[in-house]
């Protein structure tokens, strides 16, 4: 039986609850703040970033001329049994809160993107950290966006998306924990696994292959990619990509025992890939929902 799914609908901002077994949409949180980006859940209890409320920019019509660079964003939390919703980090605390990942062990990590920052709080609101502190100075090529993190053998993996259509996009790597000595702003043990790549997004770990979703200028762009995962001090091989197509790729889950991955794209497109390794191999990507409105993050239940 298929995990169920929870996406994000952007505008208005809304928590969705998918069955991928017949496309069957409900609605977990009516109201989910302004600009829903980034979601994890554990067996208890869903989180989520909110980029907060953009300014339009004059004359810029469409998703170019929303200007997140003001500090409204925030982390958020519902317990899946009921009760009322909690800010883990209340609006104003982050500035473009972007893709959420756990360590399973009470800490989440997210992508600030405007923020140009990973940080990380324990799931109680306790010890908020920035783990990568990008200089505002280099823009756009500095916004972080997708990661994940890998607590066994102590990495966080990030990207850097760079300008749209831009193929200046990077995925970088860096310990857990910030080197003795060092700070957030000069760490020492930043990687940069690959550069060059479209437009990349939100990341998946699974085992030993990182997976992650483009955006950006086809034939690369807008697909749905993965790679092993290199040894320290290595660059990553070329991407084999598993799907394309999409209408601007975003959120990701991998469900690895079933053997597909989850794609939601801003076109209100929710994909099922089915991997070229696993149960479901041979069959097409096929479409799970077609919704009137853009999704962003997504995740599996457990």
């Amino acid at each position: 039986m298929p995990r169920s799914l929870l996406a994000l609908q952007v505008i208005p901002g809304k928590i969705l609850r998918i069955d991928p077994s017949d496309g069957r949409v409900t609605t977990l949180l009516d109201d989910a703040g302004p600009a829903p980006d980034g979601i994890v859940a554990d067996s208890r209890t869903v989180y989520w970033t909110t980029m907060g409320t953009p300014a339009a920019t004059p004359g810029i019509p469409g998703e170019a001329g929303q200007d997140f660079s003001r500090r409204n964003g925030g982390v958020h939390s519902l317990n899946l049994d009921g009760g009322p919703q909690r800010d883990v980090l209340a609006a104003g605390a982050i500035t473009t809160g972007k893709q959420l990942t756990s360590d399973g062990a009470g800490t989440l990590y997210w992508g600030d993107r405007e923020g140009h920052r990973v940080s990380r709080v324990r799931v109680d609101g306790g010890g908020p950290t920035d783990l990568v502190v990008n200089p505002a100075e280099d823009g756009i090529m500095a916004e972080c966006v997708g990661v994940a993190v890998d607590p066994d053998r102590g990495f966080l993996y990030w990207t850097q998306k760079g300008p749209a259509k831009g193929g200046r996009g990077r995925i970088l790597r860096a310990g857990l924990e910030i080197p003795p000595g060092g700070t957030a702003a000069n760490r020492s043990d930043i990687e940069v696994l690959w550069d060059g790549l479209p437009e990349p997004i939100d990341l998946h770990l699974d085992g030993d292959r990182l997976y992650w979703t483009d955006r950006g200028a086809p034939p690369s762009g807008n697909t749905l990619n993965r790679a092993p995962v290199p040894e320290p001090g290595a660059r990553g091989r070329s991407p084999e990509i598993l799907a394309d197509g999409f209408a601007e790729a975003i959120g990701l889950a991998v469900d690895g025992e079933a053997g597909i991955a989850y794609v939601s794209d801003l076109g209100g497109h929710l994909r099922a890939v089915p991997l070229p390794d696993g149960p479901a191999a041979g069959r097409q990507p096929y479409e799970v929902v077609d919704v009137p409105f853009p999704l962003t993050g997504l995740c599996l239940l457990p």
